[in-house]
């Protein structure tokens, strides 16, 4: 079973001039947005949605890449 539920996946066709996916997921009770580029799934940026701001992830190098391939699989 995975650690974190992904919510939605918005593909973005003119993100920074490329394709990109951002996946809204949750991980240990907390929402989450990771944007990959459609090109070759690096990730780009990652969020942690706090109660009334966001901050920049820090996500294991597991999970990042357990998400890059579901992100990939369902994009």
């Amino acid at each position: 079973m995975k650690p974190y539920e992904i919510k939605h996946l918005i593909v973005d066709k003119h993100f920074m001039g490329e394709e990109s996916v951002t996946a809204d997921f949750t991980y240990n009770h907390k929402h989450y947005s990771a944007t990959f580029s459609k090109e070759d799934y690096e990730l780009q940026n990652a969020w942690v949605h706090e109660e009334e701001s966001s901050v920049p992830a820090n996500l294991s190098d597991q999970v990042i890449d357990s998400l890059r391939e579901d992100v990939k699989n369902q994009s």
